[in-house]
């Protein structure tokens, strides 16, 4: 299940970015630039993913005002009872 949450995220990111005013094209390119990125540093990087999140993220910028919307709109714990729900599923069709 995981890389269709990854999957959906970008799709987030890609919509973001066209509502923002990007052309679809170049939002792709650009969320496809993010996800790479940070995946290679996330797998390069002794640091926890909270901490890398940390590093980039500047006191009063725009990273956090992102996570600020994130935390507000509750998208942790949304994801984490994603993960629950499917969990459960899983259980549901094992048995």
């Amino acid at each position: 299940s995981g890389p269709a949450y990854f999957f959906y995220f970008v799709e987030a990111l890609i919509a973001g970015g066209v509502e923002v005013g990007l052309s679809e094209v170049q939002a792709a390119q650009l969320a496809k630039a993010t996800i790479t990125g940070a995946a290679k540093l996330l797998t390069a990087s002794d640091d926890s993913p909270a901490e890398l999140r940390r590093k980039v993220t500047s006191p009063g910028g725009t990273t956090e005002a992102a996570i600020k919307s994130m935390t507000e709109g509750k998208v942790f714990e949304q994801i984490a009872q994603a993960v629950a729900a499917a969990a459960a599923r899983g259980k549901e069709l094992g048995r």
